[in-house]
């Protein structure tokens, strides 16, 4: 589950009531805060952080480290890179402690985020990267039921203002995609007046050896 906020003091309040794995700060935005947030949130507890930024020169490198980021990311970046270094951050800091797996495989399925392919048995099938999040997301918490809000800030941001029914509307498609039958869906079922479920139970989770 992902959470956006907007300023770095929005940032420690939320790090008050909730407890991520690991922290990417944009530090172009309020750039003086956004440092003196990464180090607060050591004072306050070790939370793996990626600095991201457009510049690349090597004083705002030095800077976020000196401030206690863990890794940095220049702005622009490939999707693939950025998952890439936040699964060896995350290995790094909890070993298997806390398991994060780029493929799930259950129930006939495959869903690949480093490949960025969902897999029906033998045939692939064509999502768009939203639709890719979204899977991904429900396969991640089988047997839960995950409200729309929560979807909604999880897969396109906290700060993203969207119609009322978009979560609905890429389920929709989703379903068609995976063939489900409407009746009987194999991997996704409506909580009615609360959300969605993926159905099956993981079968195997694993991280690609790359």
């Amino acid at each position: 589950m992902t959470r956006t906020v907007g300023t770095a003091e929005a940032g420690l309040d939320e790090l008050r009531a909730w407890r991520p794995h690991l922290l990417l700060v944009d530090i172009d935005q309020q750039r003086a805060e956004s440092l003196d947030f990464i180090g607060q949130r050591i004072a306050n507890r070790r939370l793996p952080t990626i600095a991201l930024t457009v510049r690349g020169d090597l004083k705002t490198k030095l800077a976020a480290f000196d401030h206690g980021a863990d890794d940095i990311v220049t702005v622009p970046f490939a999707p693939e890179e950025l998952l890439a270094r936040v699964l060896a951050l995350t290995r790094r800091a909890y070993g298997d402690s806390v398991p994060f797996a780029p493929v799930i495989k259950v129930a006939g399925l495959e869903i690949d985020l480093l490949e960025q392919r969902v897999r029906a048995g033998a045939s692939d099938v064509r999502l768009t990267s939203l639709e890719l999040a979204l899977l991904y997301l429900l396969a991640s918490n089988p047997g839960q039921t995950l409200a729309r809000d929560d979807i909604l800030d999880a897969v396109w941001g906290a700060d993203y203002v969207a119609e009322s029914n978009v979560v609905d509307r890429h389920i929709r498609n989703l379903r068609k995609k995976l063939r489900e039958n409407g009746r009987h869906p194999r991997f996704i079922g409506t909580v009615p007046r609360k959300g969605y479920r993926f159905l099956p139970r993981r079968e195997l989770l694993h991280e690609s050896a790359s």
